[in-house]
């Protein structure tokens, strides 16, 4: 492989702008060089609009593909695992977006494949990999030991037509802003919690649009996690970690770089911060090149993926839901 990283996009995705043409403009090791869509004339248009120079008629020629080292897989959560096998098995890397897969049992396939294949595939949380996320794990080992964690990720998605809520294509609030929470929830704990209880507002049978769980750490340490794409908690992008010795917050943890807030209390006292970075999706692109140019961390492997993939099944599991992918 030369120094270019060469990525193709399964998908003309509304998030692909903003997670992969727009970040590559500021990460030259990186090129967007080919698309593929269901439809020839949708990728063809979104190819004219962002400058990208090959075309393909599906995700198979795009995966075939010989001039690609990469993939990034955008498609509905349904489709992450069978096409980024498919990346997988034509020697490509991939970037994936979140969930890497509809349950564990697929992320597991993943992870084996990958290890097999040599190549990288990272799960696309991109707030982990924002330099606020690193001071933040700084910080925790100063607050004593943990007592309670909560996470949560609520945005209104009120179009039902969406998506996000389709069964077939492992819909869910669990995972789509659900998949943030519980991954946040276990960087933040340092450890795998258990699932206690959950509880589901539906949309429709067996898809959740707003989702609470609770959890309990191997050292007593407790946990929550809220997600909703419709409820009446209408928006909140905040965690809380309480301490032995202190306590943290932070608002807008998912895109610090727009605005947050960094909230520390210890000893009586309390101190706020600004961490400066650049555009999340910015930093992950930046990982990802190195990961696969330079054998640089991947922050969000395939094995971290299988952990965040068995709570989520868990807590639909807890909440009488069928876990994704099931049938």
């Amino acid at each position: 492989m030369s120094n270019l990283l060469r990525i193709g996009i399964l998908g003309a995705a509304r998030i692909a702008p903003a997670a992969l043409v727009r970040p590559a403009r500021d990460v030259p090791l990186v090129k967007v060089a080919a698309v593929a869509a269901r439809d020839r004339a949708r990728a063809e248009a979104f190819a004219a609009k962002h400058r990208i120079g090959a075309v393909h008629a599906g995700y198979a020629e795009l995966v075939a593909d010989p001039d690609l080292d990469a993939v990034y897989n955008p498609l509905p959560n349904g489709l992450h695992h069978e096409w980024t096998l498919a990346a997988l098995a034509a020697g490509k890397h991939v970037l994936c977006e979140k969930p890497l897969t509809a349950n564990a049992a697929e992320a597991r396939e993943v992870a084996a494949a990958a290890e097999r294949a040599g190549l990288v595939v990272m799960e696309a949380f991109h707030y982990r990999y924002h330099p606020l996320i690193q001071r933040v794990l700084e910080l925790l080992p100063t607050l004593g030991e943990p007592r309670h964690i909560e996470t949560a990720l609520c945005a209104p998605m009120p179009r039902f037509s969406d998506i996000r809520y389709d069964l077939s294509l492992a819909g869910g609030a669990m995972m789509d802003m659900g998949s943030y929470t519980v991954h946040a929830l276990r960087t933040f704990g340092g450890a795998e919690p258990e699932v206690v209880a959950a509880r589901a507002t539906l949309q429709k049978p067996d898809v959740d649009r707003a989702m609470v769980a609770e959890y309990r750490f191997p050292g007593g340490a407790t946990g929550r996690t809220t997600a909703s794409l419709w409820s009446r908690r209408v928006l909140d992008l905040s965690a809380r970690y309480t301490g032995s010795e202190g306590s943290l917050k932070i608002f807008n943890y998912l895109m610090p770089n727009v605005y947050h807030r960094l909230t520390v209390t210890r000893a009586g006292r309390t101190t706020r911060e600004k961490v400066p970075g650049e555009a999340t999706y910015v930093h992950q692109l930046r990982a990802f090149a190195a990961a696969v140019l330079d054998e640089g961390p991947n922050l969000t492997p395939p094995e971290d993926s299988v952990r965040t993939m068995t709570v989520i099944d868990a807590v639909y599991r807890a909440a009488g839901l069928k876990v994704r992918g099931t049938g």
